[in-house]
């Protein structure tokens, strides 16, 4: 299992822009193979704050569905980001 989490920064004026240019993408990236789990959100208490966070079943399936990676516009409009990868070997019950 690889879990995808951080935050990105953006614009606070032009979050819901930002938000609103990735529907289509989360749309994809739940229906592709693999996709565990794929939220964009924005954080209700830093307003140029948008949370991600991704689950897919393996690397493979993740380098798939990335392809070539976000529109430019997208990747123009982030002013700072802290995302990692994570392999997770277990998954315990609450």
């Amino acid at each position: 299992m690889v879990i995808v989490a951080g935050s990105l920064y953006v614009d606070p004026a032009e979050r819901g822009a930002y938000l609103a240019s990735c529907v289509e993408t989360i749309r994809q990236a739940r229906s592709a193979p693999g996709c565990v789990d794929f939220a964009i959100s924005g954080d209700p208490v830093e307003p140029g704050r948008i949370n991600v966070y991704e689950r897919w079943d393996s690397d493979e399936l993740l380098l798939a569905f990335r392809g070539s990676g976000p529109a430019e516009a997208q990747v123009a409009a982030i002013l700072g980001a802290e995302v990692h990868k994570y392999r997770i070997a277990a998954v315990e019950a609450p």
